[in-house]
Formats: C-alpha cells, structure tokens, sequence
C-alpha cells in the first residue's frame, strides 16, 4: 500500500525540499493518535530541517466529535491557522465539542463567531468527507497510519523506532 501523492492541498509542515516526507492519517479523537502526536512532534521537532510532515483526515471515530474537530481543523485551515488547530485538538484529547471548540479557535486568535458559524453550518463537511474518502481509496481503514517516503511505517509508534526510520530513509 502506498500513500496518495502530496499535493498542495495537503497539510504541509517543513521544507518542501525535504529528502523524507512523514505522512500521517489521523483522526483528532483516536486515542492512539493522541498517543502517537507527541512522538510524532518529538520526532518532526528534532529534524524541522529535512523532514516535511503531511497531515490527512480520517475523521471516523464513533463518538460523535471526530468530524467537528477534523471541521474546524478546516476553518482553521481557512484561515492560515491549520496546525495551530491540530497542536490545540491533540493536546486537548477528548474535549471536542463545540464549546471547547471555540474556546481553541478564540486561543489560536481566530474569530469565534465565524468558528461558531461554520461549525454550526457544516461549511466544512463536504471537504471533510471527501478527504475521508481519500483515505479510504488509499486503503486507510485505522488509525494512526504513518508513510515514510511512500512506504508504510509499520514498527510502533515510539520516538527511537521511528525517528530511527525516517533516519535511514533520508540516509543518515
């Protein structure tokens, strides 16, 4: 299995010219990418030179926020503020709804009326969906699911295992 091809419709952080892109299909509310997102940043932080990350939805866990959060992910988005989103819904893991929401788009200065709003209105609910479709044409099925270079990350999820992976893709 293979990961989609980066395009500049994705979330991208890091160097363009990176030697290894880190992909991840995530979803807000899975609590195994809460586990992973602090390895993942620990792993990103320590190369912010020669690894691009990419970040996709698979917005699917049954509780009822996973598509909310991955929604005003996108608002954020809108607005220029998409990872200062992503490091708010991970690092506040189960606190989804609406309210907290906003509460994460007022912290990261984005304007909660207009938060409210399309949350409310869903205006980010096709995108959402069709990026979950992405993945499922992919072959996502869970979550998290790491590519490193277009192969499959398939070790755990730990900061050695995988900082050491994207080491030898890059060659170090």
């Amino acid at each position: 299995m293979k990961a989609t091809p980066v395009t500049s419709d994705d979330h991208i952080e890091g160097p363009s010219g990176a030697r290894v892109t880190l992909i991840e299909y995530g979803d807000f509310e899975c609590p195994y990418c809460v586990r992973a997102y602090p390895v993942i940043e620990t792993v990103r932080l320590a190369r912010t030179d020669s690894l691009r990350f990419v970040y996709r939805h698979v917005a699917r866990s049954s509780n009822g926020f996973a598509k909310q959060a991955a929604e005003a992910s996108e608002f954020a988005a809108s607005k220029g503020k998409f990872w200062e989103m992503h490091r708010e819904l991970f690092t506040h893991p189960g606190q989804h709804d609406l309210e907290h929401l906003l509460g994460y788009a007022k912290a990261i200065g984005l304007d909660t009326e207009d938060c409210r709003r399309a949350l409310v209105e869903r205006k980010f609910a096709g995108l959402v969906r069709d990026l979950d479709r992405v993945a499922i044409h992919a072959g996502i099925i869970g979550t998290p699911v790491l590519f490193i270079n277009d192969v499959r990350y398939e070790d755990r999820i730990e900061v050695e295992l995988l900082g050491a992976a994207i080491d030898r893709a890059r060659g170090a």
